[in-house]
């Protein structure tokens, strides 16, 4: 299997546990610059099928707190990719499985961490759009059947996959009047 394979995942009760984790680790280096981490993204719905990859959205008050948030990120074992396009907020990669580092070097689960402003659009839109599946379980059958629909098509090539679920995701932030 490549790399860029897309596999989608029945919902696993642990991904919340995995986040949690991941949370205490980041909270714990970066303490006061930050104003809360949020778990974003499929695996923070429950119920819900998913990448098996966590999002995870790390709020600041300022982006005038950015260089010392990558200056302890990197102490993470995250290394800076920039903003991949998108105001306010900033992608982290990780240097290694074992990131972010912490006294038990032990593989972490597969995640995304970005750093977004309090007032950043896409973060309030992963927020909007997490909080609409959560309080709609209807949304979360169409949404699954969707993305099984979507691997089945485009398992090589995660763009595709994406973009076909914008009109969905779209749909759901627009009927609960989230339009960003």
């Amino acid at each position: 299997m490549s790399k860029k394979t897309i596999i989608i995942e029945d919902y696993n009760t642990e991904w919340s546990e995995m986040f949690s984790d991941l949370k205490s680790i980041i909270e714990h280096r970066l303490g006061d610059l930050i104003l809360r981490i949020e778990h974003v993204g499929s695996t923070a719905v429950p119920g819900l099928a998913a990448k098996p990859i966590l999002d995870i959205d790390v709020v600041i008050d300022s982006m005038d707190l950015l260089p010392d948030v990558i200056q302890g990120l990197e102490r993470l074992g995250y290394y800076h990719e920039g903003n991949l396009g998108v105001e306010h907020r900033e992608a982290f990669a990780r240097k290694d499985a074992n990131v972010p580092y912490s006294i038990v070097k032990i593989q972490k689960p597969e995640h995304h961490l970005y750093v977004c402003n309090k007032e950043s659009k896409e973060l309030l839109r992963h927020i909007s759009f997490r909080d609409a599946l959560i309080s709609n379980p209807e949304f979360v059958v169409e949404y699954a059947n969707l993305k099984k629909e979507l691997v089945i098509k485009y398992r090589e090539n995660r763009q595709s996959y994406t973009d076909g679920k914008t009109e969905f995701v779209n749909k759901v932030l627009n009927e609960c009047g989230k339009t960003l």
